[in-house]
C-alpha cells in the first residue's frame, strides 16, 4: 500500500510537471500568438461605454454595440462595432474582417455622408473616433510583422506577468502600426495583456495601456476578455477609457452582421 501512494505521488509531480513544461518553454513569439487567440470568442455580442478625456479633464461618453464572429477554422475574426449614441456618432460603424496573414480589411461608414469607404492600411495608426484607441488597435496585427524578445518577468497588479518586447521588421510596418516599439505584460495564469507600453517612431514614449477586470467568458475552451481598458497618451495628456457593460457568448450571430450591406444600416 505504501509503495502504491508513492507512485501515486510520483505521478502526480510527473502530470503538474508536463503541464507546466510546455509553458515555460514557450517563445516571446508563441506567447505573444497565445495572447490574441485567448481573446478570440466563437461568437459574441457586446455592450460598452467609450469614454475620451481631454488634458483639461473634459469628457465625452458614447455607447457602442459590438458583434463579432471566427470564421475559417478561426483564422478570421469578423467585427462590426456600431455608435449608440450621442447624436453627433450615431449610426457610424466599422466593419472589420481580421485575417491571421495577410492585411486586415476595414470598412467605416459615417452617417452624416452616407457612404461607406475602406480604410486603408496607412490609415491604422490614425485615432479610433476621437479616442486614444488606434484603428490597428481594433484586431491583432500579423504576427510575423513583428520581432519578440523576452524581456524578463513581472507582476501588474498582482498577476504574474511575461514582460515582452515587440518591434515592427520594418519602417512600413512600423509607420502602420504608428509605433517604433510596445512592450506587453502578458499575465502568465490566461495569456490577457495586462499592460502595454508604446513609443512613437522616434523612440519615445508615446502611450500606455492598463487592462483590469478580465472575465473568463467560454469557460469550456478558456477564452477570455477584459472588462476595462484604459489607454494614456503621455504625450498630450489625453486619455480614452473603454469599459464593457453587457458581454454574451453567441456563437450563432447571424452573419448577415457582418457585410457593409448591413453596416449602412442604422
Amino acid at each position: 500500500m505504501k509503495k502504491c501512494k508513492v507512485l501515486i505521488v510520483v505521478f502526480s509531480i510527473f502530470l503538474v510537471s508536463a503541464g507546466l513544461e510546455p509553458q515555460e518553454n514557450l517563445s516571446a513569439k508563441q506567447i505573444v500568438d497565445k495572447s490574441f487567440q485567448t481573446t478570440k470568442l466563437a461568437g459574441s455580442e457586446m455592450l460598452s461605454t467609450l469614454t475620451i478625456i481631454d488634458n483639461r479633464g473634459r469628457e465625452r461618453v458614447r455607447k457602442i454595440a459590438t458583434v463579432s464572429k471566427l470564421y475559417n477554422n478561426g483564422k478570421t475574426e469578423k467585427r462590426l462595432i456600431r455608435f449608440l449614441s450621442p447624436a453627433d456618432v450615431k449610426g457610424t460603424g466599422l466593419l472589420t474582417f481580421d485575417y491571421e496573414n495577410k492585411d486586415d480589411d476595414m470598412w467605416l461608414f459615417m452617417p452624416a455622408l452616407r457612404k461607406t469607404r475602406r480604410i486603408v492600411s496607412t490609415e491604422k495608426a490614425k485615432n479610433f473616433m476621437g479616442s486614444e484607441f488606434t484603428y490597428a488597435d481594433m484586431t491583432p496585427p500579423i504576427l510575423d510583422n513583428f520581432t519578440y524578445e523576452i524581456l524578463g518577468e513581472e507582476d501588474v497588479a498582482g498577476t504574474s506577468c511575461w514582460k515582452i518586447e515587440m518591434i515592427p521588421v520594418d519602417d512600413d510596418v512600423a509607420d502602420e502600426n504608428g509605433f517604433s516599439k510596445r512592450i506587453s505584460f502578458i499575465a502568465k495564469q490566461d495569456f490577457v495583456i495586462r499592460k502595454a507600453i508604446y513609443y512613437d517612431l522616434d523612440g519615445e514614449l508615446y502611450k500606455e495601456l492598463a487592462v483590469e477586470n478580465v472575465k473568463e467568458i467560454d469557460a469550456e475552451n478558456h477564452k477570455f476578455r477584459p472588462m476595462r481598458m484604459v489607454i494614456v497618451n503621455r504625450q498630450n495628456g489625453r486619455k480614452s477609457v473603454l469599459n464593457v457593460d453587457e458581454i454574451q457568448f453567441n456563437p450563432e450571430v447571424k452573419d448577415e452582421f457582418f457585410t457593409t450591406r448591413y453596416l449602412e444600416r442604422y
